[in-house]
C-alpha cells in the first residue's frame, strides 16, 4: 500500500489570520488572530518508487522575525535533505519531484536531484527557466480528475492536476488509498481555517483562478472522504498522522472580480520574495515586502 510522509523543515510559526484568510477582502474584514505555521513538505512511497512533493526552502536562507511580520515558519528542524532522511529517506531513492508551484518555498532544493525527474507545470517551469534533459514540462494531457478539468497520472494512483489561482501554473496532487484521498495542495489554502471558512490567501497571481479552484477542492473534499495535507500549518502533518478525513460546513460561496497580479511595469532587475513570491522589478529590492513584510534579505534575483 502507497505511504505518505511528511518531510518536516520548520516548526512553531504563526501567521495572521488577515494574511491567510483575506485574499480579495476589504482591509479589516478578517478579525486578526494568529494561526498555527510551520514548513513541511511530502514524500510519496508507492512501493515502486519514492516521490517527491515539493522541496522546500534553499538551505542558506533565513528569515528573521520582525515586529510587522505576518507569517513565519518557525524553528529550523533541518535542511530538506536532513528532513528527508528523517523520514526514512536517501536522496539517491528518488524517482520523480512533483512541483506544486514555482516559489522559492516549494523549489528551493531541487538542486539536490540532478538524476529525479522533476514534473513541473509548463507556465511555472517557463516562468523559473528551468532547464535539463530532467526538467519535465507537464501539459496535462490525460483529462479530467473527478471534479478537476485537467491532470497527468504519474504513477498508479498519484495523480498532478492543474489547479491556477495561486499562480498561473498551479498544481496541486491526489494520492488514492484504499478508501482515502490524500490530498497534497501546495499553497491552495495556507491553513485549513481557510478552507473551511472559504477564504483565500492575499497571495495569487489570478483571484477569480484561485477562487475558483477553492471551490473545486471545497467541492471534491465533499463528495471523497479526504485527508488535507497542507504545507504551511501543522495540521498538514497532523492530519497525516491520524489520516484525519476533513469534513467541511456549507458556506456562502464567494464571487470575487477577476484580478491578476503582474509585475510592478518598470526598468530593471527581477527580485522575488523568498516567503510569499512577491515580485518586485528594480535595481533595488524593496526594504520589507509588502505583502509579508519580510525585510530586503529575503528577496532573491530571478
Amino acid at each position: 500500500m502507497v505511504k505518505i510522509k511528511a518531510v518536516k523543515l520548520f516548526d512553531g510559526g504563526f501567521m495572521m489570520k488577515s494574511f491567510a484568510c483575506g485574499g480579495g477582502l476589504p482591509e479589516g474584514s478578517i478579525k486578526e488572530e494568529k494561526l498555527r505555521s510551520s514548513l513541511q513538505n511530502f514524500v510519496i512511497d508507492t512501493g515502486d518508487e519514492i516521490i517527491l512533493v515539493d522541496t522546500g526552502f534553499p538551505a542558506e536562507e533565513e528569515f528573521p522575525v520582525t515586529k510587522d511580520s505576518v507569517i513565519t515558519f518557525g524553528d529550523k528542524i533541518a535542511d530538506y535533505v536532513e528532513a528527508l532522511k528523517a523520514a526514512g529517506y536517501e536522496p539517491a531513492q528518488v524517482s520523480k519531484i512533483l512541483v506544486t508551484h514555482k516559489h522559492p518555498d516549494h523549489t528551493g532544493e531541487l538542486r539536490q536531484f540532478p538524476n529525479a525527474k522533476i514534473y513541473i507545470s509548463r507556465i511555472e517551469a517557463d516562468d523559473m527557466k528551468l532547464t535539463g534533459d530532467n526538467v519535465v514540462r507537464v501539459d496535462f494531457t490525460d483529462g479530467a480528475y473527478k471534479n478537476f478539468s485537467a491532470c497527468q497520472k504519474i504513477a498508479d494512483g498519484v495523480y498532478y492536476i492543474f489547479a491556477p489561482g495561486h499562480t498561473k501554473g498551479n498544481s496541486i496532487v491526489i494520492v488514492e488509498s484504499g478508501d482515502k484521498f490524500f490530498m497534497i495542495h501546495g499553497d491552495v489554502t495556507y491553513t485549513d481555517e481557510a478552507l473551511i471558512e472559504n477564504k483565500l490567501s492575499v497571495v495569487f497571481e489570478d483571484l477569480s483562478a484561485a477562487r475558483d479552484t477553492l471551490s473545486k477542492v471545497r467541492a471534491f473534499i465533499k463528495e471523497n472522504k479526504t485527508v488535507y495535507l497542507s504545507t504551511h500549518t501543522p495540521l498538514g502533518y497532523e492530519n497525516l498522522d491520524s489520516e484525519k478525513i476533513m469534513t467541511l460546513p456549507d458556506v456562502e460561496e464567494v464571487t470575487i472580480e477577476n484580478k491578476v497580479a503582474e509585475p510592478e511595469k518598470v526598468e530593471g532587475t527581477k527580485w522575488v520574495c523568498s516567503v510569499c513570491g512577491y515580485e518586485h522589478i528594480g535595481d533595488e529590492p524593496p526594504e520589507f515586502c509588502p505583502r509579508c513584510k519580510q525585510p530586503k534579505s529575503a528577496f532573491k534575483k530571478k
